[in-house]
């Protein structure tokens, strides 16, 4: 295979990736009560750890007002809490609920252990291409609140 056709191979399987995340990560907000959204922002908490309501409208791409109305029904929902910062008073983060979140990895317990599987079968080489790969994919810049110059749209690359 030359390697137009294997780009080509590697787009769509990207594609069928992304749809079946989408897809499965729906599936367990159902299962938990939360909306598509609001299960992203526990990810993104469960990736960055406590942030400010404002970082989490950066990376998502909402607006603050947006963001608050997810964080209320998160932390009605017993997914995140809001603290004050310790080292500022006047910064609130927004903090995952350990137990919220051992909830949300048991639904994506499968998924998790077929990637280790798939994974384990990589040698070191292997995996450095993969990790390179994926930190070019997530880039600074190419986040979805910053794709379009931060109206939140993502902006396709018309594959």
């Amino acid at each position: 295979m030359d390697s137009d056709e294997l780009r080509s191979e590697i787009d769509i399987s990207m594609w069928r990736f992304i749809a079946d995340v989408v897809l499965r990560t729906q599936a367990v907000a159902q299962q938990v009560g939360l909306g598509g959204s609001d299960c992203q922002f526990v990810a993104l908490l469960g990736v960055h750890g406590p942030l400010t309501a404002g970082r989490l409208a950066e990376l998502s791409g909402l607006t603050t007002g947006t963001v608050t109305g997810v964080l209320d029904r998160l932390e009605k929902a017993g997914y995140a809490r809001r603290v004050r910062d310790a080292t500022d008073r006047r910064k609130v983060l927004v903090t995952p609920v350990p137990e919220a979140m051992e909830t949300l990895a048991e639904h994506h317990r499968a998924h998790s252990e077929h990637l280790d599987a798939v994974l384990r079968r990589r040698d070191a080489a292997q995996l450095q291409v993969i990790a390179d790969f994926l930190a070019e994919l997530c880039a600074p810049g190419l986040s979805s609140g910053s794709r379009d110059g931060g109206s939140g749209t993502t902006v396709s690359s018309g594959s």
